[in-house]
């Protein structure tokens, strides 16, 4: 074994949480109650024989006293079982056990034993009502027979009242502990179900945007229709080839657009999603973002480097909203004066888009309060266009928030199996 302790460091660690697991356990769940109080009642056994024989010379028991001596011993096996029932069998014995004037230190081992289960497992005004009488009766009893040991055991009872008085104090730290275990679960469980009612919300957030674009793709391909049926139609000896040719162009990118965001968006949405609220946000709005985040005093570097050909609508709207988030979670967690950078560029060596947002500051405390879902947000938001997102400290110092967006071929698409150049299958 190293002589740094690297080994047995670990191995006190868990000697000491298995103690502790001991301690807050409830008495009566403890497995192998039975064995476990059985080797208990053997230990005070022995320990009384022992107290009888070295105490007092004057008052060692004879052999029914020995007999009584270890028969309230033995009852401590079943001390958890009923330990008011153990306590009732027990006076009589230890009753009879005084009033012969043997070693009256002798039983203590298992009285204070079944006292401290009494009142480990049983309420504070139990256990004060049978501390009482047992001391009372104890008392009684031996200074019946001589005042002089009457009055010491009278004396000594604090003992007993210490020990009833740790009962109580251990019932109620087990008490606090399982109620703060259960608090703990009960907070995690309500985390998780948060977590999923806003992975949800985000979704159906997702789904509204789609909707937005959808709706405008159907409205910019109905416009152009019109247009190329007028042409043919309404005037057909001033028929505009070229005009007809760019309309059906037109119409067939935009059904490739919309193909391409419906397969990148539906394994993660859900279906009946409300309206969506209004046109999907792009690059272009990044500005807007800035002048609100530096209104709120802090010091924004914004660098937009688009990818050649379209964005998508769905792509450009994702990045928007997790710049959106990042700035926001900055300003919150940082505080006013965090400088911000927001950079926007293709990804090299790949056809995306790579969002990356970093700061100065000390990003989120621990002792904070619990953290929000922002980042569960950015992550559904990176998901729905087929990307990733990585969040956390940076190892200088600050936060970043990095995501990878793919970019969707602006270039027709090859003519599939019996449909024509240009034409769409979902």
């Amino acid at each position: 074994m190293p002589e740094d302790g690297s080994v047995s460091a670990p191995r006190t660690t868990r000697r000491g949480e298995r103690v502790m697991a001991v301690v807050n356990r409830d008495p009566m769940d403890a497995p192998h109650r039975l064995r476990t109080d059985a080797l208990i009642a053997g230990g005070a056994g022995a320990l009384s024989l022992v107290l009888a024989f070295v105490t007092d010379d004057r008052r060692v028991p004879d052999a029914f006293g020995l007999g009584l001596l270890v028969t309230s011993a033995l009852l401590v096996a079943w001390r958890r079982s009923g330990p008011v029932l153990v306590l009732l069998a027990m006076i009589p014995l230890l009753m009879t056990y005084h009033g012969l004037d043997h070693a009256h230190s002798a039983p203590m081992p298992q009285t204070f034993i079944v006292l401290y289960t009494v009142a480990v497992t049983g309420r504070p005004l139990r256990t004060l009502v049978t501390g009482g009488v047992v001391i009372g009766v104890m008392v009684s009893v031996v200074s019946s027979i001589d005042t002089h040991q009457g009055i010491e055991l009278l004396r000594i009872s604090g003992w007993i009242i210490a020990v009833l008085f740790l009962g109580v104090d251990v019932r109620f730290y087990r008490h606090y502990v399982a109620s703060m275990v259960e608090r703990a679960e009960r907070a995690e469980r309500t985390r998780e179900e948060e977590a999923a009612r806003r992975v949800v919300e985000e979704r159906l957030r997702i789904a509204r945007d789609l909707h937005d674009l959808l709706a405008h793709s159907i409205t910019v391909i109905g416009v152009q229709t019109s247009v190329a049926s007028h042409i043919l139609t309404v005037d057909p000896d001033r028929l505009d080839r070229k005009a007809v040719a760019r309309s059906l162009d037109d119409i067939a990118g935009t059904c490739r657009e919309a193909r391409a965001e419906l397969r990148t968006t539906l394994q993660v949405l859900r279906a009946g999603s409300p309206d969506g609220d209004g046109p999907l946000p792009d690059l272009a709005a990044l500005p807007g973002l800035v002048r609100t985040a530096e209104a709120a005093g802090a010091r924004v570097d914004l660098s937009v480097r688009t990818p050649p050909g379209r964005l998508a609508p769905a792509t450009g709207a994702a990045a928007y909203r997790i710049v959106q988030e990042s700035l926001t979670n900055a300003v919150r967690h940082a505080g006013p004066g965090v400088r911000i950078t927001v950079a926007v560029a293709p990804a090299p060596g790949s056809p995306a888009l790579r969002v990356t947002v970093t700061d100065d500051g000390a990003g989120p405390q621990e002792d904070a309060g619990a953290p929000g879902f922002g980042i569960v947000g950015m992550r559904e938001r990176a998901r729905s266009t087929g990307g990733t997102l990585e969040a956390g400290p940076r190892p200088g110092g600050g936060f970043e928030v990095a995501a990878v967006l793919p970019c969707q071929e602006s270039a027709p698409a090859p003519a599939e199996e019996g449909l024509p150049v240009g034409g769409t299958a979902l």
